[in-house]
């Protein structure tokens, strides 16, 4: 998978993993509010029980042991990166109690170093150490990779972080344990909280994984690398992270890069529906863009893509088709897949022939898609990424009764009829149900900051999962800039290869001049 596609898949939000399963994952009490906020949370940094973390000192060493995937061990074998582990108190209202440990890596800027850019490129729940090598790659000779030394940071509970979240073994999630069910159980929600517990080895640690805990450790982080104010980038929901963040510590704000944005004012059930509208819009273009072909699997009808692909992968429900090393491909795989490659424009003609395999009775390409997606490596292994996901959005997102469950089911379905399973759909239940503690996150979040420096939200106008309305509402919430890009893909700043977007962002970084509100941007 090359760089560009790698990074597409690990920006990817959890609430786009397909429908049942995923989307009644994790969802914030049914009050909507924010939570209340210590009233000296943008100065926690005077206390003295936390002086201690704000004052550790980082030992940087070699990267290759921080590897959790294939593609990152090959990654960290490169000397130029270092990396290092944080402490900070697993849960900050116990600052003298027990700690977790945050696994950063560092890019160092190739001239003289203005600080420290703090980086994440989504998720919740995707490692984020090697997305400084991705930007590299991507923007080799741009004036933020000159003047800043890249940060990438594994939040807690993820990646090479410890203690690392865990809900499932390699064998269950071959055997498609995160793949949407029909029906979720009161008992099953249970069950799963036990077992992440069990597995993650503390239901204490369960209740600090929110956000707000990572937004937390962002601040001593910010504090250790020696910046008195943060500078950041982040893509899909690192947008979140970057908003949180603000509107917790506004005063140690320099500049934010909010890319891919999520719309602070938006709670679960409104954000789902728009992302998988946009995710049927983007399907229903890359099917447009079939029909045009000889030998499209959709067929040649534009108006019919959705109902041609229906009848291609429902049969999988009963009858997957091989894909490869003794492995078959499931309808649950087949649509992950779809779903992954919808991120990007550059990746339809790889959907294309996966669906076309599929009519042909095989299952390899959109496997592999499935299987960057949900990062499994080649010897059946995956990163704890998904199984994050569902447990930080326990924290974040809004925990609906089964009524409303259900009702959003099939709201979501109805939304995104290619992902259709085309069979009843019973009651289900917030998989989050039995969490140990309520969401702490609130709706809405990070508006009327005051106090607050200029940031820049990056919003592309065919973003299959971050509608472009969602960062309008981003950048007016904090009362920041706003730069247009026209394309269809998800997220644009300094991986999309675009000049125009590349110059902005820099010069927003590097010299903290705004954009102009007209700002406009044209992926190629």
């Amino acid at each position: 998978m090359s760089t560009r596609a790698r990074l597409h898949r690990t920006a990817a939000f959890g609430a786009t993993l397909l429908l049942v399963g995923m989307l009644g994952a994790c969802t914030s009490s049914s009050a909507e509010e924010s939570p209340e906020e210590s009233p000296d949370e943008s100065s926690q940094e005077s206390s003295e029980e936390l002086r201690r973390f704000y004052e550790q000192d980082l030992a940087f060493e070699p990267c290759e042991p921080y590897a959790t995937t294939e593609a990152d061990a090959q990654i960290f074998a490169n000397e130029q990166f270092e990396c290092a582990r944080m402490e900070a108190p697993m849960d900050y209202d116990d600052p003298g109690g027990e700690t977790v440990s945050i696994a950063l890596l560092r890019l160092p800027a190739k001239g003289e170093p203005i600080g420290s850019l703090l980086t994440n490129p989504g998720g919740p729940g995707y490692s984020g150490l090697s997305f400084p090598a991705i930007i590299s790659a991507l923007a080799p000779e741009n004036p933020v990779v000159e003047r800043f030394d890249l940060i990438g940071v594994d939040p807690r509970g993820v990646g090479a972080s410890t203690p690392a979240l865990d809900c499932y073994t390699d064998a269950e999630r071959e055997n498609d344990a995160l793949s949407a069910k029909f029906n979720v159980t009161e008992e099953q929600t249970r069950q799963w909280m036990r077992q992440c517990a069990e597995r993650t080895g503390s239901e204490e640690f369960l209740s600090h994984v929110g956000t707000r805990d990572a937004a937390r450790d962002m601040d001593v982080l910010r504090a250790v690398l020696g910046d008195e104010e943060l500078s950041y980038l982040g893509t899909s929901y690192g947008s979140r992270l970057g908003a949180v963040y603000a509107d917790m510590f506004p005063d140690n704000v320099r500049a934010l890069v909010l890319d891919g944005a999520m719309n602070p004012y938006a709670a679960t059930a409104e954000r789902r529906e728009s992302q998988y509208a946009g995710l049927q819009r983007s399907f229903e273009l890359m099917g447009a863009s079939c029909t045009e072909l000889p030998d499209c699997p959709l067929g040649s009808d534009p108006d019919a893509v959705t109902e041609r692909f229906q009848e291609i992968v429902q049969p999988l429900l009963d009858e997957p088709v091989p894909a490869g090393d003794g492995r078959v491909l499931t309808y649950f795989d087949a649509t992950d897949g779809v779903v992954s490659g919808l991120y990007s424009e550059a990746s339809w003609p790889t959907i294309i022939e996966g669906i076309r395999e599929v009519r042909d009775g095989r299952g390899e390409t959109l496997m592999g898609l499935h299987d960057g997606y949900y990062q499994r490596s080649a010897d059946g292994s995956y990163s704890n990424a998904l199984e994050a996901t569902e447990a930080i959005n326990c924290l974040d997102e809004v925990r609906h009764t089964p009524e409303q469950e259900t009702a959003l089911q099939r709201t979501v379905i109805a939304a995104a009829p290619f992902a259709d399973p085309g069979r009843p759909l019973g009651e289900t239940r917030n998989k989050c149900e039995s969490w140990p503690v309520e969401p702490t996150l609130g709706y809405p979040y990070a508006t009327d900051i005051e106090g607050l420096a200029d940031t820049l939200t990056v919003a592309v106008t065919g973003d299959p999962v971050a509608p472009y309305e969602d960062g309008t509402r981003l950048a007016e919430a904090l009362d920041g800039s706003l730069l247009t890009v026209e394309g269809e893909q998800h997220g644009a700043a300094l991986v999309a290869g675009n000049a125009c977007v590349d110059d902005i962002v820099a010069d927003y970084l590097v010299n903290l001049d705004s954009p102009p509100a007209d700002a406009r941007c044209t992926l190629e």
